[in-house]
């Protein structure tokens, strides 16, 4: 029934430094100063400790920490059109942090440094991995996006702190992940109370228990606490995590506990995904989308095309559609057609036009519509 020709458009597919990693994790937080990056690199430790192979990006472009968290000072080499990343501790890396000065401050707008990510995307030969960790900046602004919309993200974990300011923050930042179909593996509270060294008695200084009750009011996973240790926050700046040094302290064994809870838990998290496995072009020119349950679903081009979702057909200010579809041509084909990291397609029609983006889970509710009502158009 399909057919190969006119294909999708290869940008957007992963990249050949990325061919070869087996899963792409994002770790955000929404809000800076939750100890993000702290979390990210030992967490990565924790993972790689379990016998998998782990990549670590650091994708904060505007404060890259983990350079000097892993103890690292040198340029990457650069093969052909290819970084290719540092290895330490048993991590392969990589962090503008290496290409830039100590003391050399990033002074970007959005669009350059949504740029560098998406050539740490394409440009970097991370080789083969089971988990590429992306320690992202704090927001949901235009690395997030360029991120979920250049990588296939295969889930995301957020962090935050106990308090109500964080947590709030927090699920702003999760409920982006959620809007562009990135599974939320799970969230982790970091800073969760201090456990004495001479006592062992756990003070909550900035509280305890709300990652787990956030977690539990937006039905995510709960991955663990990490409590405050002041040997995890000598470490990072000794260039040693701590997991890397002996020791069985509360914090090294949290860290242990949230690699072995998510290695049980994101299998089917991933698997719950609203993500069509294929998508193809018909003999008669339709979009076909083939679901993982085998269920397909058959688009024709002029009601894709008149229901385009782009702020050049839709109102941004009022939500009205503004596209006459008597202006668009019965016969219209789709010249091609590109994913759009987990959540979305993007379509170029035989007119030109690009611009729309039509996510799966807005295509699979239209679907039932067309089910329920056959031979209506429908809006995207």
């Amino acid at each position: 029934m399909a057919q190969d020709k006119p294909k999708r458009q290869p940008h957007n597919e992963i990249s050949q430094g990325m061919a070869r990693v087996k899963h792409i994790i994002a770790i955000g937080s929404g809000k800076g100063g939750v100890g993000k990056s702290t979390v990210s690199t030992n967490f990565a430790i924790a993972l790689k400790n379990t016998g998998a192979k782990v990549g670590l990006l650091d994708a904060d472009i505007y404060g890259p920490s983990q350079p000097v968290m892993l103890g690292l000072n040198k340029q990457p080499e650069v093969r052909g059109d290819y970084l290719i990343p540092l290895k330490k501790h048993g991590l392969v890396f990589m962090s503008i942090g290496l290409l830039l000065s100590e003391d050399q401050p990033v002074i970007w707008r959005g669009p350059m440094a949504s740029k560098m990510v998406q050539q740490f995307i394409t440009n970097v030969l991370w080789g083969e991995l089971d988990y590429l960790l992306i320690d992202l900046p704090p927001g949901s602004g235009d690395v997030q996006i360029t991120l979920a919309q250049q990588a296939a993200l295969t889930g995301a974990i957020i962090v935050t702190t106990p308090q109500q300011v964080a947590l709030g923050v927090a699920n702003k930042g999760l409920q982006m992940f959620k809007h562009v179909n990135v599974p939320i593996i799970g969230i982790v509270e970091n800073m969760s109370g201090f456990i004495c060294p001479k006592c062992g008695e756990n003070t909550p200084i900035f509280k305890t228990g709300g990652g787990e009750k956030l977690a539990a009011d937006l039905g995510v996973n709960f991955l663990g606490g990490i409590p405050i240790d002041p040997e995890l926050m000598a470490s990072g700046d000794e260039g040693v995590p701590l997991l890397e040094k002996k020791g069985d302290s509360p914090a090294v064994k949290a860290f242990v506990d949230l690699a072995q809870k998510f290695k049980s838990v994101s299998s089917q998290v991933i698997a719950d995904a609203a993500e069509p496995s294929s998508i193809a072009l018909s003999d008669d020119g339709n979009l076909v989308l083939e679901w993982p349950d085998g269920q397909s679903a058959s688009f024709s081009p002029y009601d894709l095309r008149i229901s385009c979702p782009c702020a050049s057909c839709v109102s941004e200010d009022t939500g009205q559609r503004t596209l006459d579809p008597k202006q668009i041509a019965l016969d219209i084909k789709i010249s091609g057609y590109e994913k759009v990291g987990r959540y979305a397609v993007g379509i170029t029609f035989s007119d030109a036009h690009n611009t729309g983006i039509f996510k799966f889970d807005r295509l699979k509710s239209i679907e039932q519509k067309q089910k329920d009502s056959t031979g209506k158009t429908f809006n995207v």
